[in-house]
């Protein structure tokens, strides 16, 4: 995430300098069409985003954790968000200010070039997903994004993740997602918990993934 990109003398201070809030489960975090006056950074819970159907489901694009951050990219666009973000559970959010923040950040150019890196990033994992998700079955396109949420540290990780979210973010139904994570777990790629998603090795699951 961007946030975790800028230089730590500068995280303490938009720190320092932001309001927290705290949000109940389902609660609306921002809107479509809000204006981009800030981003929030999560210090506990997790936040989903995604976009409000006409209906008045909910399909979730991505889940994210403490640590994570979102929202940056309208504050760097001054443009209108175009995302909805609600809250999973009981969360807390720090909601950082856009004015304060860009002030800031033309005092720590090390960090303007460590947010074209990450956002560079960014644009690369969102180029893969959006590849995988036009081409192979579905186990290997929900390979693809376990692998993405797993992210690149060492050793097992466990995403806190529902089927539906899983199902949301594939695009299909909760029974086909139930399948294709099914058939992960049978090829021992991935482990199932109530609520989780054990993974004990992403390299080889980001190696399924490619067929």
């Amino acid at each position: 995430m961007l946030f975790s990109a800028l230089d730590s003398g500068l995280q303490a201070h938009l720190i320092r300098t932001s309001r927290e809030r705290s949000f109940s489960d389902g609660q609306i975090i921002q809107q479509r069409g809000d204006a981009a006056d800030g981003f929030g950074l999560i210090e506990e819970g997790a936040v989903r985003v995604g976009q409000f159907l006409p209906d008045g489901d909910f399909r979730a694009v991505a889940l994210l954790g403490p640590g994570d951050s979102y929202g940056e990219l309208a504050v760097f666009a001054n443009k209108p968000r175009i995302v909805d973000a609600v809250s999973r559970g009981e969360s807390r959010v720090r909601l950082i200010a856009a004015r304060p923040f860009l002030e800031a950040l033309g005092n720590y150019p090390a960090s303007s070039r460590a947010l074209l890196g990450a956002l560079s990033e960014q644009l690369q994992d969102a180029l893969s997903i959006l590849s995988g998700l036009r081409r192979g079955t579905n186990p290997e396109r929900l390979a693809g994004i376990l692998a993405t949420m797993a992210g690149d540290q060492p050793g097992p990780s466990t995403i806190a993740i529902t089927q539906q979210e899983l199902a949301d973010l594939l695009g299909v139904t909760r029974a086909t997602a139930n399948a294709a994570l099914g058939e992960l777990q049978r090829l021992r790629l991935v482990e199932r918990g109530y609520g989780t998603v054990r993974v004990p090795n992403r390299d080889a699951l980001a190696a399924f993934a490619l067929g």
